[in-house]
Parts: structure tokens; C-alpha cells; sequence
């Protein structure tokens, strides 16, 4: 069974879960017209249709806490989704495009709090129904968090310089975290302001952003990253 590391132990998931949700709460809140039309990182998507993924993935994340992964499936079943996580990405972005985005946005915003809150009262500790197996509630916290914290940088969400080494140090240790669960053939050691990364014989360091950015597959298409490190570290996206 999955357990947390030592190098999570001293990180409280639920408060960097509702740190990266309010972020988020406050930028949609203040966006305008324009706003909403910009494009996002996310090829095809612009912020609206990120918030409407949110939103949609909601569905998921509440079949997990409900224990109703088959029931999930059979509601994408029938709405004739197509397999996997991709399609049903495209169809919950897809069914609020008619929407008012105000009630997208409250429609995220009630369901995410109920999220949240279910979460942290079952404890890092308990077992949550996930698509691939029961998982731990407090790496699955980190998982969503991490997720959050993706999409907030896919759209511009603001980070103070306060929040941004905190930030940083939660995401980099996180995803050096999944990389040892997925069993990566990534060797990663992190120091002050490095991240040193060995696979096989090719051994390369790379600043904590461009890490953390390579683990969520955001990496710029031009960075001279080798592909097979790339591929190695992408385990978050």
C-alpha cells in the first residue's frame, strides 16, 4: 500500500489544498469579460474552459468520496463519453460552454468546498475510492492540490513572493514523492536552489521551477531538456 514519506510528514495537505483554492476563488472573482476569453497554457482551452474543467471534475472527485466509481463510469457511459480521463476533460469543458459562467463558477465553488471538507475530516490517514484503488486521503489532497497549482499557472493566477517559496518547496517535494511511488527510473536529489536528476548514465540539474514544471509537462517545447528525462520526470500531467 502507498504510504507518505518523511519528506511529506511535515506538510498539512488540506491547508495547501484551500490555500490553492482560495487563489484560484480570488482570481476568477475578479475577472471580467476579457478575462474570461484569455487563453490559458492548456492548448484549446481559454480560462473560462479551465474553470469549467474544474468544475466538471468535481464529479469525480465526489464519486471517490461517495464510494461510486462504477456509478461514475456508468453516468459517462451513458452521456456516451469516451474512455479515458482526456475525453471526459473535453465533455465537462464541452456541456458549460452554454452555461453563465457565474453559475459555473458557483457551481465549482460549493462543490469544491464540500470536497475539501469531506477530505479533511476523513484525515490524511484514511482510504479514499479512487479509479485505480483505495489511495491514502492525504496524498490524494496532494494530488488535487498539485493539480490546482498547475492550472492556477495555466491562467496567470498571482503568487505573492511570500507564497512563492513555500510554494515551490511543497510542489518540488511532492512530485520528487510520486516519482519514487510510480517506481521512475529517475533518480532526484534536491539541494539549495537545484535539483540534481540522474537516469541510467545522463545525469542533468535543473532549477526547482523548471522541475516542477517538467513533472506537470509544462516545460517550453524549445527547453534543451534531453526527451528522455522529460518523459521520465512528467508523472503529474
Amino acid at each position: 500500500m502507498t504510504t507518505e514519506s518523511d519528506q511529506l510528514a511535515d506538510l498539512d495537505p488540506f491547508e495547501i489544498f484551500d490555500d490553492e483554492a482560495r487563489r484560484l476563488d480570488r482570481f476568477f472573482s475578479s475577472l471580467d469579460e476579457q478575462g474570461w476569453e484569455r487563453a490559458s497554457r492548456c492548448a484549446g482551452w481559454n480560462v473560462r474552459d479551465v474553470l469549467g474543467h474544474l468544475a466538471g471534475e468535481e464529479l469525480y472527485n465526489q464519486a471517490c468520496l461517495d464510494e461510486d466509481i462504477a456509478g461514475f463510469f456508468e453516468m459517462l457511459g451513458r452521456e456516451q463519453v469516451g474512455r479515458g480521463f482526456d475525453a471526459f476533460n473535453e465533455w465537462c469543458v464541452r456541456r458549460r460552454h452554454e452555461v453563465p459562467v457565474a453559475e459555473v463558477l458557483r457551481e465549482w465553488r460549493t462543490k469544491n468546498g464540500e470536497t475539501r471538507r469531506r477530505m479533511r475530516a476523513l484525515g490524511r490517514d484514511a482510504m479514499i475510492a479512487t479509479s485505480v484503488g483505495p489511495y491514502p486521503v492525504g496524498l490524494q489532497t496532494f494530488h488535487y492540490a498539485s493539480e490546482y497549482a498547475t492550472h492556477a499557472d495555466d491562467i496567470g493566477v498571482p503568487v505573492t513572493g511570500a507564497e512563492a517559496g513555500p510554494r515551490l518547496d511543497w510542489r518540488t517535494r511532492f512530485a520528487g514523492f510520486v516519482l519514487d511511488e510510480a517506481g521512475s527510473g529517475a533518480r532526484v536529489e534536491t539541494g539549495p536552489g537545484r535539483v540534481s536528476v540522474r537516469i541510467d548514465s545522463m545525469s542533468t540539474r535543473l532549477e526547482p521551477e523548471e522541475f516542477v514544471e517538467a513533472t506537470v509537462g509544462r516545460l517550453p517545447d524549445d527547453h534543451p531538456l534531453d526527451p528522455r528525462v522529460r518523459s521520465a520526470l512528467r508523472c503529474l500531467a
